[in-house]
């Protein structure tokens, strides 16, 4: 079965999508993305998603293409004719294509929107939680705005290809001052020696991560003690357990950092608790 895309109002077979070499996104990294979870043929946390679409859209000054209700149905209409029960949705709008210059194209050239679905390997998956990931440390190198959720990832793909080269499934980014951000695309958590969960604020540091929030109330639930502070290296190597979260990740259990073994060495009960309860308690949309 062909891969269906949509591309500015109209969908159409994957291989033949495009957008114009004129296009702000191509030219300057000038849009904004989500990536939204489809478990059991549902997008999960979709409300968040769609809400930090629109901040983001709102940062970066971007006027998305269509209205959020019909944004949900093009969603919709893509995990149905790509028959996506386990997967992801990908959607991207862009500033539009117009003549190469730095400032904004004149007012009313058309903002760009594409979206597409895949399906995903959920076996692999539970697999790759059961064995848990290693990570490397490197610095953070972004600009100033990663809870902006743009398409500017250049530091972000080269980090995450110096730890596939060095065997490792993830970066954990490190600022100035020795704190771990996040990971180039996971946010970054531990569990300290007294049993809270730390990971960093929702602050202009990091991107707030809708998996994030969707752990925070498990926790709340579960009655378990989560604290936003900044953590250094240090302090993961010497944690009860490490974990990711994200949309295409959910809580990924971290059983090494620059090859130290963190707590036993295996996924530890917190993470991959949060990951057994999440479908539990993410919203799913119909």
């Amino acid at each position: 079965m062909s891969r269906i895309a949509y591309v500015n109002g109209r969908y159409v077979r994957h291989a033949e999508a495009g957008v114009s070499i004129d296009d702000r996104a191509f030219l300057f990294a000038d849009g904004i993305y989500e990536v939204i979870e489809v478990f059991g043929g549902r997008l999960i946390d979709e409300d968040g998603h769609l809400e930090r679409l629109a901040r983001s859209a709102r940062e970066l000054r971007l006027d998305l293409p269509v209205a959020m209700t019909a944004l949900r149905r093009i969603l919709r209409e893509l995990v149905a004719r790509n028959r996506v029960a386990f997967g992801h949705v990908y959607l991207q709008v862009t500033r539009g294509a117009a003549r190469r210059d730095h400032v904004f194209p004149k007012p009313g050239t058309p903002t760009t929107l594409v979206a597409f679905a895949h399906r995903g390997d959920l076996a692999a998956a539970e697999a790759k939680a059961r064995a848990g990931i290693r990570v490397v440390s490197l610095p953070d190198i972004r600009w100033k705005r990663p809870d902006i959720k743009s398409t500017s990832l250049l530091p972000n793909v080269l980090a995450k290809q110096q730890a596939r080269d060095a065997g490792a499934y993830e970066a954990w980014l490190v600022d100035e001052k020795g704190f771990v951000t996040e990971g180039a695309s996971s946010n970054a958590w531990i569990v300290d020696g007294e049993g809270a969960v730390v990971t960093h604020p929702a602050d202009s540091a990091i991107l707030s991560g809708i998996t994030r929030a969707t752990l925070f109330r498990i926790a709340a639930a579960e009655g378990m003690k989560i604290v936003e502070r900044p953590f250094t290296l240090a302090e993961a190597f010497i944690a009860r357990e490490a974990f990711i979260s994200g949309a295409t990740t959910i809580v990924m259990p971290v059983v090494a950092i620059d090859g130290r073994k963190i707590g036993s060495g295996a996924p530890g009960r917190v993470a991959l608790g949060l990951r057994a309860a999440f479908h539990d308690f993410a919203p799913a949309s119909a």
